[in-house]
């Protein structure tokens, strides 16, 4: 446990620069779409592997787990990471596993058929318009494309760099390199 004194001596993303206004430090805050651009490459491996995992990332705040290291457009932050994804119809997120954080997907627009399973344990559920999920860490997650158009999804990982995720050991991507 550390002291007061010792919290305040220690640098995080969110301080103010020295030097900056106010204002400054408040404009390096803000994530602007009209300044981002949806990423193919983030998760093209998997594409490359099969076209149906062809997806977009759009990141704000921090990286994500896409294993992506360096963005200078992204907010910094200490705790969470912020983005959102293009799925196309049709297309799918493969079954993968986080073992150190939640994960959070709110569609906000779309279709998606959301397959959770743990310990042989299986549950499927579809999300539509305005409806969130947390999946606890532990807990493969599978979103599948069922619309008839691109689902756009918000999705926040709950640490500043999670630990890049992996898949079930029988998969095909398991076997693949990243980039």
């Amino acid at each position: 446990m550390t002291d007061l004194s010792e919290q305040q001596n220690i640098k995080r993303s969110w301080d103010q620069a020295e030097g900056t206004s106010f204002s400054q430090w408040m404009d390096s805050r803000v994530a602007r779409f009209s300044s981002r651009k949806y990423d193919w490459n983030a998760l093209k491996f998997q594409a490359d592997y099969d076209p149906k995992y062809s997806r977009a990332q759009m990141r704000y705040i921090g990286t994500g787990g896409t294993g992506v290291a360096n963005d200078s457009s992204v907010i910094p932050s200490e705790h969470f990471t912020f983005s959102t994804m293009i799925i196309p119809a049709g297309h799918e997120g493969p079954p993968h596993l986080h073992v150190d954080v939640e994960e959070v997907f709110f569609v906000l627009r779309g279709k998606l058929k959301l397959v959770l399973e743990k310990d042989g344990e299986r549950y499927e559920t579809i999300l539509t318009e305005r409806d969130v999920v947390s999946i606890p860490p532990g807990v493969y997650r599978e979103e599948i494309n069922i619309g008839e158009e691109d689902a756009l999804m918000c999705v926040m990982l709950g640490a500043k760099t999670p630990i890049t995720p992996t898949y079930p050991a029988d998969h095909p991507l398991a076997k693949i390199k990243r980039g």
